[in-house]
């Protein structure tokens, strides 16, 4: 199979799938965005037919008495096992030199080998899974967190098939564990619902809609990468701000929090997705995750180009970049950037934990927000260490918790390399910045400058500046809570 047709038999295994699972809305979707046409499989004996698997259906059926499953069921259970077990690529026997990759419209589909050694090159810097399946010990988590996926020949399949779902059970576990501390938790309607949407009013069309109260933490980080793109390496304003200019923006504004995650060696990006079964309960979107993992920069940002749409305008935008960062930092490197390794990314009420937000903004999960380290006297010779900021960040943090002396916010978050601050009152994240680049350095020399800020959640109708000078009054009640965060500083 070549080209076009590969195309159409990818397309015949997702729809034979979300036909089995009565996912009709999904395929209405999908219809609309990849239209059937006249080549298109509407036939399962024909897809079977295509596929070759007639005879390797037939043994599956005398080995055990179930009723038959169908073709993407056959190819998305049973073909995938650790990369430690038979390297072989499954592949039809009309064509032998065939490997997995994702497309543009984030199904599998074919491509065909022409050089070995360039081939060998790029499958060594983006690798492939897929996560689906039940829960399987929490102690096999962290053995399996780091494991990929390739897709082998059926008589690898039966010898395969529980370790595959062993492992792909104890990923999503280990998901579920550390975002909400349990894997019987599940996201909120508000961060289903929430993607990467930008704004249509004049004057704001740089700012992300938040829709609902809970994941401001994560689209404040991105907010305030996706304006670090547009003020500073673009150079626009808002009347030169195109559609086309600030998708493009998000996009490396993504790559960029997914590379700082990784540790600038890899990354990995959360690409939407096909149900589980086991004993935890299921929200319908991490048990259906395609993952696509990077190991050069160039690599990332084309993924995310490809995928963007999903990010910007899919209904689970905010939950795939979440998952992503949690991928490309791996669950046991955040575990041990924490103070305390039980802790989360999402705490009460769906709201974004510090660790979420450093996350996104520092590329460590941290538990806190002063520089460096501080160690704390236990007694007796003993110790308990404290994890902040190892380094100046692009993007900086101001929180309404230290004018409350409840926190103290270092020099490496309060003096970022570019003007822009997320900003945490209230149990509420936005972001403040300035359009010029020398107020990062030259602020104290500056008797007065203006601020613009941004609340993807207020439904602003115009910017808000705010001018800032040294001749401000004491305190006073009447103070706002944004002025008092601006304090701080």
């Amino acid at each position: 199979m070549m080209g076009k047709d590969v195309e159409e038999v990818s397309a015949s295994l997702v729809r034979e799938y979300l036909s089995r699972k009565g996912l009709k809305k999904t395929i209405a979707r999908m219809d609309e965005e990849l239209p059937r046409t006249n080549s298109s499989i509407n036939n399962r004996s024909d897809l079977r037919r295509i596929l070759h698997l007639e005879g390797y259906l037939k043994a599956v059926c005398q080995q055990v008495i179930v009723p038959s499953r169908t073709p993407s069921e056959i190819m998305r259970k049973s073909f995938a096992v650790h990369p430690d077990s038979e390297r072989s690529e499954y592949c039809s026997s009309s064509s032998q030199d065939s490997l997995l990759t994702v497309s543009k419209e984030g199904f599998p589909s074919e491509k065909k080998v022409v050089d070995t050694d360039s081939q060998k090159n790029r499958s060594s810097r983006i690798r492939r899974g897929i996560m689906a399946g039940p829960i399987a010990s929490s102690s096999q988590v962290m053995n399996v967190v780091n494991e990929h996926f390739i897709f082998l020949k059926p008589q690898s399949v039966i010898s395969a098939q529980s370790d595959m779902i062993s492992v792909l059970s104890c990923l999503i576990q280990a998901l579920k564990e550390i975002i909400f501390g349990s894997p019987l938790a599940c996201f909120t309607e508000e961060w289903k619902q929430q993607n990467f949407t930008f704004s249509d009013t004049p004057g704001l069309k740089y700012g992300i809609v938040q829709k609902k109260g809970g994941p401001c933490g994560v689209l404040a980080a991105v907010q305030a990468c996706v304006l670090q793109k547009l003020l500073f390496e673009e150079s626009s304003n808002d009347s030169l701000v195109s559609n086309v200019l600030r998708t493009k923006c998000l996009s490396q504004a993504l790559a960029d929090i997914l590379w700082r995650a990784g540790n600038m060696k890899r990354a990995t990006v959360a690409i939407s997705l096909f149900t589980p079964v086991g004993r935890y309960k299921s929200d319908g979107i991490l048990e259906m995750i395609t993952y696509v993992t990077m190991e050069t920069l160039d690599d990332l940002t084309s993924v995310l180009e490809q995928h963007i749409r999903q990010f910007e305008s899919g209904p689970f935008g905010c939950i795939l970049l979440t998952v992503s960062a949690i991928l490309s930092r791996t669950i046991a490197t955040i575990q041990s950037d924490m103070d305390v390794p039980t802790s989360t990314l999402i705490g009460a009420h769906g709201y974004c934990t510090q660790e979420l937000v450093n996350l996104l903004l520092c590329g460590w999960a941290v538990s806190n927000v002063f520089d460096d380290e501080m160690k704390l006297d236990s007694g007796n010779g003993n110790f308990t260490l404290l994890k902040g900021i190892k380094a100046h960040c692009n993007i900086g943090l101001l929180s309404l918790f230290e004018h409350y002396n409840i926190c103290k916010v270092g020099s490496h978050l309060k003096t970022p390399k570019f003007p822009i601050w997320v900003v945490c009152s209230e149990s509420h994240f936005s972001v403040l910045f300035c359009p010029s680049e020398d107020l990062a350095t030259d602020h104290c020399r500056e008797e007065e400058f203006d601020l613009y800020f941004y609340d993807g959640l207020a439904n602003q109708q115009e910017p808000i500046r705010l001018t800032v000078c040294e001749s401000f009054p004491l305190d006073s009640d009447l103070i706002p809570p944004l002025e008092l965060c601006i304090r701080t500083k």
